[in-house]
C-alpha cells in the first residue's frame, strides 16, 4: 500500500518558502548564548570542541526541540561501516546521545539501522554496539532482518526513482526519531553525506543498486526524496573529524573540532557544507554554491526545510565557537 497523503503538507510548505525566496539575502547574526529561534528563521547551533561529551550536551542545550519526556524514540546513525568516525557515528556521540534523551525522560530507546555493503549485524557486533544497548538500556532494530510488511512504500509525483521507494516501518512510523550523522564528503556520487544523505541508511539494500546506477544524473535528487518518509525532532552533528575528501568510509581525514545541531535538515547540511568550504575540500564541494548542491537544492524544491541562508539563526555557547561561526558566516551567506 503506498501512502502519499504525506505530500500535501510537504508541497504546501515548499510553496510558503518558494513565495519568500525572493527577498534579499540578510547579514546572519550568530547569537552568543542563545537558542531562541528568530522569527521566519531556524537555529543551527555552532560548538567548537573536540570533546563529544560536550559536544552533544551543549548542542542539544541550545536547540529549543520537542520534549521527548514520556515518549518512545527512535535514533538513526550512521553505521553503514565499521570505519571510524566520520566513517561511521563515534560511539561516544552516541553514548551521550542516548545519556541525554534517559536525562530528559524518554521512556525507550530504539536504534535502528541498514549498514552497506558490509552485513548490519557485523558492523553492529564489531562497533560494540550490543554491549552498549545492554549497558545503557536501548533496543537495536537491525533492518536486513525485518520482513517485508516490516517496510512502507513511498511514491511521491515527479520523484526520481523508478518505482518509488521504501524506509524501514518503525522509522517512518516513529513519533520521535532523532538523527545523528558525521561531516563528510562523499566520494560515491552523493557529494556529501549528513543528515540529508543519512535516510539512505532506512531503505532495503536492494534499491540502493538503482540509486547508485544514477550516480552521475539523479542520485542526490533521490537522496533529498528519500526524506519526505521522516522528519527528525533534532539532528545532531558531529564534526570533531571530517572527510573533506573521499568518504564516506575512508577519505582525507582533518580535525574540524566542531558540532553542529538543528531541526532542519536542509540548514543542518547547509552550515557543515560551510563548514568544509572553511576547512577546504574536493571540487564538488568548493566549485559550486552550497545552494545549488543537487541535495539542497531537490530538499528546497520539495518543501523539506529552509530555502535561503538568511534564514539560518546561529547559535554558539562560548567565545571560541562564536568566532567560529563568524568565520563560516560570509561563507554560508555566499548561498
Amino acid at each position: 500500500m503506498k501512502n502519499d497523503h504525506f505530500l500535501m503538507m510537504n508541497r504546501r510548505d515548499f510553496f510558503k518558502t518558494s513565495l519568500t525566496g525572493a527577498a534579499a539575502l540578510s547579514t546572519i547574526k550568530p547569537k552568543f548564548l542563545s537558542g531562541q529561534q528568530a522569527a521566519g528563521k531556524t537555529v543551527v547551533a555552532v560548538v567548537k570542541t573536540m570533546d563529544r561529551a560536550q559536544g552533544v550536551k551543549d548542542v542539544l542545550r541550545l536547540l529549543s526541540f520537542p520534549s521527548p519526556k514520556g515518549k518512545s524514540i527512535f535514533i538513526k546513525p550512521n553505521f553503514n561501516t565499521t570505519d571510524p568516525a566520520p566513517g561511521s557515528t563515534h560511539n561516544d556521540t552516541l553514548r551521550q546521545l542516548i545519556l541525554e534523551m534517559k536525562a530528559r525522560g524518554t521512556s525507550r530507546i530504539t536504534l535502528g539501522e541498514s549498514s552497506g555493503p558490509p552485513p548490519t549485524n557485523k558492523v553492529m557486533e564489531e562497533k560494540g554496539i550490543p554491549g552498549l544497548a545492554q549497558e545503557l538500556g536501548f533496543d537495536i532494530i537491525n533492518f536486513e532482518e525485518l520482513a517485508d510488511d516490516g517496510w512502507t512504500h513511498f511514491n511521491p509525483p515527479g520523484n526520481h526513482w523508478n518505482e518509488g521507494f521504501s524506509i524501514a516501518k518503525p522509522a517512518a512510523e516513529a513519533d520521535y526519531l532523532v538523527s545523528t550523522c558525521c561531516l563528510k564528503t562523499h566520494g560515491s556520487g552523493g557529494h556529501f553525506s549528513m543528515s540529508i544523505k543519512l535516510a539512505v541508511g532506512l531503505t532495503p539494500k536492494a534499491i540502493r543498486r538503482e540509486l547508485h546506477s544514477k550516480r552521475d544524473t539523479d542520485m542526490r535528487k533521490m537522496i533529498a526524496e528519500l526524506n519526505l518518509s521522516y522528519k527528525p525532532k533534532v539532528i545532531v552533528m558531529d564534526g570533531v573529524e571530517a572527510f573533506v575528501d573521499g568518504g564516506p568510509s575512508r577519505g582525507k581525514k582533518v580535525d574540524a573540532g566542531v558540532f553542529i545541531g538543528g531541526t532542519d535538515r536542509v540548514a543542518v547540511d547547509a552550515v557543515g557544507l560551510a563548514i568544509l568550504k572553511e576547512l577546504g575540500s574536493n571540487q564538488t564541494i568548493m566549485g559550486r554554491k552550497i545552494f545549488e548542491q543537487d541535495q539542497i537544492q531537490r530538499a528546497v524544491e520539495i518543501g523539506l526545510g529552509i530555502s535561503r541562508p538568511d534564514q539560518i539563526e546561529l547559535v554558539t555557547p562560548d567565545n571560541a565557537s562564536r568566532d567560529y561561526a563568524e568565520k563560516i558566516k560570509p561563507i554560508l551567506g555566499e548561498g
